[in-house]
């Protein structure tokens, strides 16, 4: 099965369920993949977590039903998985501008925020302009010594990644090492299991011989694997950009699969962090 028809049973297994409970790891595991990877490719594909888009998609159906039923507002606001009526509210404002009640008693439709479908057209409509082709590479295991951080990353309605990944680097760039000059750095992406959203993210370096420090410091493995190697051009700050690239459009065309692995961002001696000129690449294990 496609990339591409696992993300649509994902989004056919919301809509049969936007009346009542709904827990989002159930939605990964209906379309097959892990629950990091499918709201990752969710979020590059719609530019919504998927959190977001659940709740979207019951506020529409809320449109509905105020309407054409003469149901309360507080049940309605239940089958939309809201806890209260003053939850279900609040939202129902912040999307519409008004007050479910409010627009009960306006009386007249509105436009329904639709279900989203992914296929080609979709997918040529996300891919503007030309893209680097990435290298593949098989790369050996690799044991880099690091500091590690979890965290929930733009993927996840809980997105801390802003407050998280700062501190850890500015944290791991004092560590005073001997020898390690002109040394590539990395940033270890891995998830915590097929089921879990939240991330284990390791700022590295491999050491080479006779490096040494005497902070205490942690040890990430990464396995050996075959490597598409994307290079981003520009400032860190916009790393994402390419990396919605990668899986909104390189991953459902390339014919290639994620392992599962983890992702590496590495920085050598072209990334300048405060340069538009700088060089960052992003390293994703294939199966």
């Amino acid at each position: 099965m496609s990339y591409l028809e696992q993300i649509q049973r994902g989004i056919d297994f919301i809509e049969g369920r936007l009346e009542g409970p709904l827990e989002l790891r159930e939605v990964s595991r209906a379309a097959g993949m892990s629950h990091w990877h499918f709201q990752r490719m969710f979020k590059a594909l719609t530019g919504e977590t998927l959190m977001a888009y659940v709740r979207a998609r019951r506020l529409s159906l809320s449109l509905d039903r105020l309407l054409r039923t003469d149901g309360r507002i507080l049940d309605i606001a239940l089958d939309a998985g809201f806890e209260s009526q003053a939850s279900f509210t609040r939202a129902f404002r912040q999307a519409f501008g008004i007050t479910p009640g409010a627009y009960r008693r306006l009386g007249h439709g509105a436009r329904f925020l639709r279900k989203v479908r992914i296929d080609a057209d979709y997918l040529a409509n996300l891919d503007r302009g030309p893209r680097r082709a990435p290298r593949i590479v098989a790369r050996p295991e690799q044991v880099l010594t690091g500091q590690m951080t979890e965290l929930y990353g733009v993927d996840s309605h809980k997105n801390n990644l802003a407050e998280k990944l700062p501190q850890l680097w500015d944290t791991f760039l004092q560590v005073p090492f001997e020898s390690i000059e002109g040394a590539r750095y990395y940033g270890v992406i891995e998830q915590f299991s097929e089921r879990e959203e939240r991330l284990r993210y390791h700022a590295a370096v491999e050491l080479p011989n006779g490096a040494k420090t005497d902070r205490p410091l942690s040890t990430v493995h990464v396995p050996a694997a075959s490597y598409a190697i994307f290079e981003h051009h520009g400032y860190a700050a916009d790393l994402d950009h390419t990396v919605n690239y990668i899986y909104s459009v390189w991953l459902m065309q390339s014919g290639h699969r994620h392992s599962g692995g983890p992702d590496l961002e590495i920085y050598d001696h072209r990334w300048h962090a405060s340069s538009p000129h700088s060089v960052v690449e992003y390293a994703i294990p294939l199966s």
